[in-house]
């Protein structure tokens, strides 16, 4: 369990690091975006200074999660708090739901309900190209620090920083068709941006969703579980295996089929040493054993 508190402490450290970091950069991009949008006409530039300072509330959602996961277990708590990443997982997926709704909105109904579309000027596409330039390379960051540490909460974040990164993508291409006469284009990306906003919300809080209602880990996780469990020594067959998500571990259960000519005692010894090799190899916060005689 010290290592395990240690790999916590490291990601807890980390994922700060990189949200302060990325909290810097969306004060410093949402405010020049947005009054570049302003200055220069451009509905697109100010739908996207938008996203990017939605991306502020879900970092401050990070932050917070962050430190809340690393409480010890209480008495209303008896295997940690480490869902508080699943749950703000889950806000930042409606952040970004409801963020892209009300883009999508705003936009159409400009669009298409015959409003004059503005020309704009060339500093937004300047300002464009250089905030999908630093946002590429903040989710490049993230996503790899996420990885490095395996945090999904962090992994999330990233794609959110992603997400602004295409969306700036698409409001270069409208600002420049609105720059070449089709004044229609930057308000057309806006709205794109505004569908692209949406369905990654969607993704986010229907996949925190699942984990929130004891989800099982992926097949792929869970033959690593069975194999280190079917390779301890003693352990002649499992049945009954369970497994659930926590934040970014798993909870396991199973029961164990070992000879019905050993002691209680020796049955217990294979049932520690099972435990001890899954926690080892595995992702694992905990795994409860149930030992069974083989027929």
């Amino acid at each position: 369990m010290h290592t395990r508190n240690n790999d916590s402490q490291v990601r807890a450290s980390e994922t700060q690091k990189c949200t302060l970091v990325s909290v810097i950069l969306n004060v410093i991009l949402s405010i020049f975006q947005v009054a570049a949008g302003m200055i220069s006409g451009s509905q697109g530039l100010i739908a996207d200074g938008i996203h990017s300072f939605s991306d502020l509330f879900s970092d401050f959602v990070v932050m917070v999660a962050n430190k809340k996961s690393q409480q010890d277990s209480d008495n209303d708590h008896h295997y940690g708090h480490l869902r508080f990443e699943n749950g703000a997982k889950f806000i930042i997926g409606g952040i970004l739901l409801f963020v892209g709704l009300g883009m999508l909105w705003s936009a159409g109904n400009k669009l298409f309900h015959g409003q004059s579309h503005q020309e704009v000027k060339t500093i937004a596409l300047w300002v464009s190209l250089l905030a999908l330039g630093i946002k590429e390379i903040l989710f490049r960051y993230m996503l790899a620090t996420g990885r490095r540490i395996n945090s999904s909460l962090l992994i999330a974040n990233a794609w959110h920083a992603r997400s602004d990164a295409a969306s700036s993508v698409v409001v270069a291409f409208g600002i420049t068709g609105n720059l070449l006469g089709l004044h229609s284009m930057d308000l057309l990306a806006a709205f794109i941006v505004a569908i692209f906003i949406a369905r990654m919300g969607y993704l986010f809080a229907s996949d925190a969703l699942h984990d929130l209602m004891d989800r099982s880990v992926d097949a792929q996780t869970e033959l690593a579980i069975r194999n280190c469990l079917l390779t301890t020594d003693g352990v002649l067959g499992l049945h009954d295996l369970k497994t659930r998500k926590m934040g970014d571990y798993a909870l396991v259960d199973v029961h164990l089929e070992v000879s019905k000519e050993i002691s209680i005692r020796e049955g217990h010894d294979i049932a520690v040493e099972a435990r001890k090799r899954v926690m080892n190899h595995c992702n694992v916060l905990n795994v409860m054993t149930h030992i069974d005689p083989d027929h």
